[in-house]
């Protein structure tokens, strides 16, 4: 059995409203309930939200929502994985059964396809692994041209044995998108460990691993959407 949540709190600094700014015609939470719902491989597609605004406006997209995520949940520095532990409890005690499997996918990104969906699932499946992060390969390379500065003195932020004098000798990195989150029941019930020694990753494009934090973030967005609707 797998879970399906999407987390949308009412109270977004970077981008006031956020949930609910309209993306080509509709609330930006409607495109994630959207890819969900058409992956067709979540028992239930279930709704953590503080709004009772968002809870309704998004009820008419075809997410399950019956409750209201409790504010010590809802603040700027809350732990998301909290709010996911949280619908987990509801969702158990809602439908009377426990999720084998639960995935997180956040309204931020939607750019992310159904395929992603659907194909992340299998590979965690196929991997045996604990969960799952999603992520695009770094556009800035940490053992290369990330830099910081300690002690006054400017140095790279990781460093190996050799010095790498070319993006393409330094080891691959990631940028985690936020895309899609997948756990073990008993895993994230458990633990607050993002990485273990059985965490997979699962690759996405550059265009698609783009996550709406401001104003600008969600022009792009508008414009690459509009511009696939239009092909």
């Amino acid at each position: 059995t797998v879970l399906c949540t999407i987390c949308a709190r009412e109270g977004s600094k970077g981008l006031v409203g956020k949930a609910l700014c309209l993306v080509n015609g509709k609330p930006l939470i409607a495109h994630t309930i959207e890819q969900a719902l058409k992956s067709k491989i979540f028992d239930h597609v279930v709704l953590s939200t503080d709004s009772q605004e968002i809870a309704e406006k998004s009820k008419n997209f075809g997410v399950e929502s019956w409750f209201i995520r409790p504010k010590n949940l809802s603040h700027d520095n809350s732990n998301k994985l909290d709010a996911i532990r949280h619908a987990i409890i509801e969702a158990e005690k809602y439908y009377k059964k426990k999720f084998d499997i639960i995935v997180d996918l956040d309204i931020t990104s939607p750019l992310r396809s159904v395929f992603d969906i659907q194909k992340a699932l299998k590979y965690f499946l196929d991997t045996k692994s604990n969960n799952l992060i999603s992520a695009c390969p770094s556009k800035k390379n940490p053992y290369f041209n990330m830099v910081e500065v300690v002690d006054g003195k400017v140095q790279v932020v990781k460093k190996t044995n050799k010095q790498i004098l070319h993006r393409q000798n330094a080891p691959k990195t990631y940028e985690m998108n936020a895309a899609i989150y997948i756990w073990k029941r008993e895993i994230i019930l458990t633990s607050n460990d993002l990485f273990t020694d059985k965490t997979c990753l699962y690759e996405m494009s550059e265009t698609q691993s783009i996550d709406i934090d401001t104003r600008n973030d969600l022009d792009i967005v508008q414009f690459l959407l509009k511009k696939k609707n239009d092909e």
